[in-house]
């Protein structure tokens, strides 16, 4: 198993830990671009990022991060769901011009107007039910310092992450607190032992570097950084590629936009349309027969449109 999410649990702790491993779906994803490497990089590790959290979550839909930016880079989306289906795009600004040592603001916080955005989209959702979504500012100087905010804001309980990613491989590490226990009083139980006890497992994974993570399969570095430790490890489980793009949402995007806007396109590409996803590539032909036809099928139901900008 190329692909491989990997929980486990300090047995003498409330801390439970996960290791992720994207080699076949990363490169899957990245099939379609040629993305500088300071871009993919950071969309390497969005999709970790993406995976180890949306593990965590018990709900039948799809967590998607992303960072809409004012730098050279517009636009990263992560997408993972609950079978940990995943895929990831980027957006960048015509000409643009990235050193492949680019950090997180230059890349899209240039100017301080970068956002933040994770949202959860239920596949199960009741009429009128909107998907959740929580929006922080860019705060931090890497992604992993940016989702431990988020998480510290949005969940209460102390999470931290590590993430490297390459053209090659992606890998990412995420420890958690447990939610704490009360007494009878209603009071937390937290002792001392359990805070010096997190202290000492996020200090030793501080120790691993970006080289050590892109260089070193996730066993090896679990047995390197807690091979002290009592750990009960679960069974793995595998993430795969998979994009959920589809004619019918293609469909679904024109009737937002219009019917006006649609047939004026439609006139500038002299009567056919292509719109291609930007997640698998995958291209979707309209005439003017196929745009006739969406603007008069039932649109009784919502459209399901998907991430922000994730076809064109």
């Amino acid at each position: 198993m190329k692909d491989r999410l990997q929980k486990f649990l300090f047995e003498h702790a409330a801390v439970r830990g996960e290791f992720v491993d994207l080699t076949e779906a990363w490169e899957q994803v990245q099939e379609n671009h040629a993305y500088p490497p300071a871009v993919t990089s950071l969309l390497g590790e969005m999709l970790s990022a993406a995976v180890l959290l949306a593990s965590n979550i018990k709900f039948n839909g799809s967590l998607i991060m992303q960072i809409q930016g004012d730098g050279p880079v517009r636009l990263l989306v992560a997408e993972c769901d609950s079978s940990l289906h995943v895929r990831a795009t980027a957006k960048l600004a015509e000409d643009a011009v990235i050193a492949d040592d680019a950090s997180l603001r230059q890349l899209v916080h240039a100017r301080g107007r970068g956002r933040f955005v994770i949202t959860l989209d239920m596949n199960d959702k009741v009429p009128g039910q909107l998907p959740y979504q929580g929006i922080v500012s860019l705060e931090g100087e890497n992604l992993a310092e940016v989702i431990e905010n988020y998480m510290q804001q949005s969940e209460q309980l102390s999470t931290c992450i590590w993430l490297a990613a390459n053209d090659s491989v992606s890998r990412g590490l995420l420890l958690q607190k447990l939610p704490e226990k009360t007494g009878e009083d209603g009071l937390s139980q937290k002792t001392e032992e359990e805070a010096r006890v997190w202290d000492h497992l996020v200090a030793l994974s501080s120790t691993l570097n970006r080289d050590e993570m892109l260089g070193t399969d996730i066993d090896t570095l679990q047995h390197r950084l807690f091979w002290e430790e009592d750990i009960l490890s679960f069974e793995p489980q595998q993430p795969i590629f998979s994009c959920s793009c589809s004619r019918q949402k293609v469909s679904d995007m024109f009737r937002m936009l219009g019917e006006v806007e649609v047939n004026e396109a439609l006139e500038e590409q002299q009567g056919k349309l292509t719109v291609n996803c930007d997640f698998c590539g995958k291209g979707y032909d309209f005439d003017r027969v196929d745009v006739a036809q969406v603007f008069t099928e039932d649109t009784s139901t919502n459209p399901a449109a998907g991430p922000k900008n994730a076809m064109h």
